[in-house]
């Protein structure tokens, strides 16, 4: 199976697996400078490149790094930004530092990840019972935890 993937911008650093066990391609900033951000701060980072995914039954997600969230507090605004198999545009990256400190960001740095994975596309049907399960219409907490 193949995406393909074009540079909307010819700055742009295609997306790599950091490891032969990564399950998902780093993504690049394509910055011109530094950028400085902000306690509470989200921003909208460019990273030049727009994929084409083979199939509807895909999609793209877009994850935190595990070290940039768990040392400078930078995440995904979104928590998980959705690429859904039929947008062409720039594949853009907001994130949201959560740390008490500023951070500099700095051109090409891995900023998060994108990873592929199967929809499945169910019909909906409307209903006016659904069935019965122990659990029931138990929520937050329902479980013991």
């Amino acid at each position: 199976m193949t995406v393909q993937i074009k540079k909307v911008d010819e700055r742009a650093k295609l997306p790599v697996r950091a490891t032969e066990g990564s399950a998902g391609y780093d993504l690049f900033a394509l910055l011109d400078e530094e950028r400085l951000i902000y306690p509470g701060q989200p921003i909208r980072i460019h990273t030049g490149i727009a994929i084409s995914m083979p199939k509807q039954e895909m999609v793209g997600l877009v994850y935190p790094r595990s070290g940039l969230a768990s040392k400078f507090g930078l995440i995904p605004s979104n928590c998980v930004g959705v690429i859904d198999s039929d947008y062409r545009g720039e594949i853009m990256v907001s994130i949201t530092n959560l740390s008490q400190s500023v951070y500099c960001m700095k051109p090409f740095e891995r900023i998060a990840q994108l990873v592929f994975a199967p929809v499945f596309l169910p019909d909906l049907e409307e209903t006016d019972t659904l069935s019965e399960t122990e659990r029931g219409m138990g929520g937050f907490g329902s479980t013991g935890h």
